[in-house]
């Protein structure tokens, strides 16, 4: 009886405590910092919220607690202070991690896996267990996974790359970007290209709305219902695009695209940026921009299809239109594109290229060092 009576007389007296300004600030601090742990965060919620006059039935079932809980934190924030939320943790204290083991874990990461382990990259298990097997040292792959967050490491992903080995690089790429950031006074610049064998794919069954589950649905098998050949150009200062779907890529529909494209800016001197297609040099072709002296052609390095602005194009409207697009005929699809491109140019608006010369030769130049570093590693 004595022993129970305290209890209520001490729970009263913490109840009864009003928090100072400062109390109050405090609490609210750690409440809401991201840096201290969830449950010290939900105490002094819990202190805060009585402290502002809340109901103990309201606050336990807010945060999801018992009611002899919401007493226990402000009963120790009473006799304790801050102190007091902090509770008593069991258990020995936690070993950390070895610095070498954390410098393990980074230099793993930036390689490719041991051949012996038949691995293609490193998942944050994989590589937990490998340096539990190899270093003796057991980590976690929580903890991998922060050092990859810290490190911006990203082994999951991959990317591609390809170094051009024409020998007039420098001297294309300065062509090409002159245009892009300086283009002549009063002249056209087109970027001009094909994106072949668009697929008109099918779904098996209808597809469902987002509605269902909160994503679309679609059927993992397609039909296939055939192919067209875009031909497409980009005008560089508008964003405007023109686009013609072609059953075949010959040099011939290419002429007939390329003349199409041109006829909008008669008398005005027009620049095409194009890539080294064979297509793109018939004879055909050299025989009409002959007869065209005001329409001059500027191509890309070989390997190098990123300079040409009409792949960003292709990319955006793959993504939007194409990719997840289901199409009953390639007359579907044709239509589709069609429409995409009246919608483009409806607010058309032109790509900022901010790339300089100088800068592309200087990264792809330290990509030509790191290269031959790495194969000379790699021969050792």
């Amino acid at each position: 009886m004595i022993l129970s009576a305290l209890l209520d007389l001490a729970y009263l007296v913490v109840t009864d405590m009003e928090l100072s300004v400062e109390q109050a600030a405090e609490l609210r601090e750690l409440a809401h910092s991201r840096d201290v742990p969830a449950d010290l965060a939900t105490r002094a919620r819990i202190v805060l919220w009585l402290g502002e006059g809340r109901r103990r039935k309201d606050i336990a079932e807010l945060l999801g607690v018992s009611l002899p809980t919401v007493d226990r934190w402000k009963t120790r924030y009473g006799q304790r202070g801050l102190a007091g939320l902090e509770g008593d943790r069991p258990g020995a204290p936690r070993e950390q991690v070895p610095a070498r083991a954390r410098a393990r874990v980074i230099a793993l990461t930036r390689m490719t896996p041991p051949a012996g382990t038949g691995l293609s990259h490193w998942s944050t298990r994989e590589l937990a267990k490998y340096v539990k097997r190899t270093e003796n040292v057991t980590v976690s792959w929580h903890y991998i996974a922060r050092i990859w967050r810290e490190e911006n490491l990203k082994p999951h992903r991959n990317g591609t790359f390809k170094i051009s080995k024409d020998p007039a690089f420098a001297d294309k790429v300065a062509d090409v970007i002159g245009l892009y950031l300086d283009p002549p006074g009063g002249a056209v610049v087109l970027s001009v290209d094909e994106k072949t064998q668009v697929q008109a794919l099918d779904r098996t069954q209808p597809v469902l709305p987002v509605t269902f589950a909160a994503t679309e649905k679609r059927t993992h098998d397609y039909v296939r219902h055939g192919t067209t050949n875009l031909f497409a150009a980009l005008n560089v200062a508008t964003g405007e695009a023109i686009g013609e779907c072609k059953p075949n890529r010959n040099g011939r529909n290419f002429l007939a695209f390329l003349k199409k494209a041109v006829k909008p800016h008669a008398g005005k001197e027009i620049h095409v940026v194009l890539d080294n297609l064979s297509t793109h040099t018939t004879p055909e072709v050299k025989e009409w921009l002959s007869k065209n002296p005001h329409v001059h052609f500027h191509f890309t390095t070989v390997g190098s299809s990123w300079l040409n602005q009409i792949e960003i194009w292709f990319g955006i409207l793959t993504r939007q239109s194409i990719r997840r697009g289901t199409f009953a005929s390639v007359n579907v699809l044709i239509t589709q594109i069609r429409d995409y491109i009246d919608s483009w140019n409806s607010e058309a608006k032109p790509f900022t290229w901010t790339a300089t010369t100088e800068e592309i030769l200087a990264k792809v130049r330290l990509v030509q060092t790191n290269i031959k570093k790495l194969v000379a590693n790699n021969s050792k």
